[in-house]
């Protein structure tokens, strides 16, 4: 049925080629990200930063930098939780490292891999960004509670990802806060890294979940902390362009573009092959900008298609490699609301599942603001005048009018290629097999109306769907017979609705739906068993729910450990029909939520 997701390089899930991995010990690692972006000046050099008190690592402004030097905060009596093996395999390393000391150390921030003797290895860091949180400059962030170990790549596929512990201590960026995670927000980025890779939709990842028994962390109320380790591509954002914006720091903003085409892209997610090349308004800054907002299209339009709603969705929390990233009040739809938001302090819906595509863009034009001189320069881009003293008066109002209609003509491009991969998605999740230009009001908008008013449950509609057979909705009556397949279990819900004037609005949407199928796959048996098949690879029997989580929380909290495992393997396969060795817990997590626990909101802080 095609390709699950156009943009699974993103996520380094590439062609990988056998191998038992690599040893911690045995992986290359690199620092290129520290190597080739200017340092805080205060602590210029790892040195530096390593003699310093660990408390002369705290918060301050940071200037003329894009990261400071600084080691995690050692933690007492660490325990290692769970691993993603999958993360593993990805990364590159070997079965069965996760049990070595060295590993479990490092997960926890207690090792380093930099000698203070020999001044040879890698050195952590924290990156400097800013931010505008809920439409409002927010001033400086940065990493306040992240810190970089190293870059690793696999040899087996080149994949080069950047490792970092989230709740390792405090940064000179942690403003307020104590540097710390807790254990709840912890469970929750490490499940849902791994699921949302599961489901192919790009996504910053996660390796290994350690408790920090000994360093309760107070929040709403005292809870035990945790350190997830975490890998992307690229942890650069949004915000990195936004504050060197905000200080008018032209020639930052230029190296940290040109950072990104010479080193993060290439081996990440390739620019396409320009052409434009002998186009005078266009340069290699204009295609970073439209590669951007390509890819980050493509990731709003896997949220919607599979009813993930992010929470935050500042510009701090948008990833210039379009990756789902910081993971905070998210969540998976229950009932389809198109206006529901997880986070219960975004009064004004700004983040609700319905308005991610347009804040996202909302995003990408202040990206725009910030490469604005680069992209309207043209063909003098690289002009030494413009280069070294800035924009002159006379030339200000072409580059000014030129940045705007190319920003604009962005804009025209990021609504083609999110719906492009939405219909794309959802053709997909529909069972069909070609597109036609009346599937989208037809079908899939009309299938979206029939769930919200009927409150239907987003995800167990297309999994049921997928074991339809065109004999069950082969006439009017058969359709409404098996309509009810698609209520929640205590029955029809939303207001107005019967269970019989529930059943005729089904019936009526698979009637279209059946004339699709048949037109694209025609009528026969086998027919259903294929197209069965290639649904159920598209549309996942489990996704981690809000109140999945809050069960594995509580579990995990009071001692079970098994548990995080169990959840991760269900994520990990999510299309399964089923998962060999796991709990009880398998089919009830794929049931219909319980009434009271569907659509939960949440705080930042979980």
């Amino acid at each position: 049925m095609g390709e699950h997701f156009s943009g699974s390089a993103i996520n380094g899930t590439g062609a990988a080629k056998a191998s038992k991995g690599f040893s911690l010990k045995d992986l290359p690692r690199t620092n290129i990200f520290t190597s080739n972006l200017p340092a805080d000046e205060k602590f210029p050099t790892p040195l530096s930063s390593y003699e310093a008190p660990r408390n002369a690592l705290g918060p301050r402004m940071v200037k003329n930098a894009i990261y400071t030097y600084v080691r995690p905060k050692e933690v007492e009596e660490p325990e290692l939780l769970a691993v993603s093996q999958q993360a593993m395999r990805d990364i590159g390393l070997e079965e069965g490292e996760q049990r070595t000391e060295d590993f479990r150390q490092l997960v926890a921030g207690n090792k380093i891999l930099w000698d203070p003797k020999s001044q040879t290895g890698i050195y952590p860091w924290a990156q400097c960004y800013g931010g505008w949180q809920f439409g409002s400059w927010a001033g400086q962030l940065g990493d306040g509670r992240a810190i970089s170990l190293f870059e690793a790549t696999n040899p087996s596929t080149g994949t080069r990802y950047e490792i970092q512990l989230k709740g390792a201590g405090r940064t000179p960026y942690s403003r307020f806060a104590d540097g710390k995670a807790v254990l709840r927000s912890s469970i929750r980025e490490f499940l849902v890294s791994e699921a949302l890779h599961a489901l192919h939709i790009p996504t910053t990842r996660a390796l290994a979940l350690t408790l920090t028994p000994k360093a309760m962390v107070r929040r709403e109320r005292l809870e035990p902390g945790a350190i997830v380790c975490r890998f992307a591509q690229t942890w650069l954002r949004i915000g990195t362009f936004d504050i060197l914006r905000a200080r008018g720091d032209r020639a930052l903003i230029r190296r940290l573009a040109t950072y990104l085409l010479e080193h993060v892209f290439p081996v990440a997610a390739p620019l396409p092959p320009t052409t434009n090349s002998s186009d005078p308004e266009i340069n290699r800054f204009h295609d970073l900008y439209q590669h951007i907002v390509r890819l980050s299209a493509r990731t709003v339009a896997a949220w919607q298609a599979y009813g993930f709603t992010n929470g935050v969705l500042n510009t701090d929390n948008t990833s210039l490699l379009g990756l789902s990233l910081d993971f905070g009040p998210f969540a998976f739809l229950d009932n389809f609301d198109p206006n529901y938001t997880p986070n219960h302090d975004d009064h004004m819906l700004r983040y609700a599942y319905r308005a991610q595509p347009s804040v996202i863009w909302w995003n990408l034009v202040r990206l725009g603001e910030s490469l604005g001189e680069l992209i309207g320069a043209g063909s003098k881009v690289d002009d030494p005048e413009l280069v070294e003293k800035g924009v002159t008066e006379d030339f200000a109002p072409e580059l000014i009018e030129r940045a705007e209609r190319l920003i604009k003509a962005a804009g025209e491009e990021y609504k083609s290629t999110f719906l492009a991969e939405y219909k794309r998605l959802m053709t997909l999740r529909l069972g069909l097999k070609t597109q036609k230009e009346s599937d989208f009001e037809a079908l899939m908008s009309e299938l979206l109306d029939t769930m919200e008013t009927l409150e239907l449950d987003f995800h167990h509609f297309f999994r049921r769907l997928s074991s339809v057979s065109l004999e069950e909705i082969s006439s009017h009556e058969k359709r409404v017979a098996i309509a009810p397949r698609f209520f929640h279990a205590e029955g029809v819900t939303g207001l107005g609705n019967t269970a019989e004037s529930a059943a005729e609005r089904i019936a009526k949407w698979l009637a279209r739906w059946e004339e699709r199928v048949r037109e694209d796959w025609g009528a026969g048996q086998g027919a259903d068993t294929e197209r069965e098949r290639g649904m159920k690879a598209v549309n996942p029997k489990f996704v981690p729910r809000g109140w999945v989580l809050d069960e594995i929380i509580e579990r995990v909290t009071v001692g079970e450990r098994e548990v995080l495992q169990t959840a991760m393997k269900m994520g990990s396969a999510p299309f399964e029909d089923g998962w060999e060795e796991a709990g009880e817990e398998t089919e009830r997590w794929c049931k219909d939520p319980p009434k009271g626990e569907r659509m939960k909101m949440c705080s930042c802080s979980s």
